[in-house]
């Protein structure tokens, strides 16, 4: 179960670690579209869009249908919802720490305000 999680997890940044794929999602969040129509929209070769989109359905997050030589993409069944998960534990992470830090420093000020009153008296 852990490694099935981690390889999805491993599939998904990876999809989602280059900006041209994330505009890929953003484009088909709005409507589905042929391979052509993105590879004019992102200004690419067929041959450099049909390597984004496989790794964007290799990760689940698109799916392709063929009819006749059209080759249309829309998004796929994945929702990234453990991965949402997973970044959310690290975001209340570091909130706690920043919050822990920010206390620290209010303290230092709040003694570097009644040292230096103790030094003018």
């Amino acid at each position: 179960m852990v490694q099935y999680i981690q390889t999805r997890f491993d599939a998904s940044f990876a999809a989602l670690s280059d900006a041209t794929r994330r505009g890929v999602l953003e484009q088909l969040g709005r409507a589905d579209a042929s391979i052509t129509d993105l590879a004019g929209k992102f200004r690419m070769t067929l041959t450099g869009m049909k390597k984004h989109v496989g790794v964007l359905e290799q990760a689940g997050l698109v799916t392709t249908e063929k009819v006749g030589r059209v080759r249309t993409c829309k998004l796929g069944p994945r929702r990234l919802t453990e991965e949402a998960a997973w970044i959310e534990r690290y975001r209340q992470l570091w909130d706690a720490r920043f919050d822990e830090l920010d206390k620290v420093v209010e303290e230092l000020k709040r003694k570097e305000r009644v040292d230096g009153r103790r030094k003018r008296e």
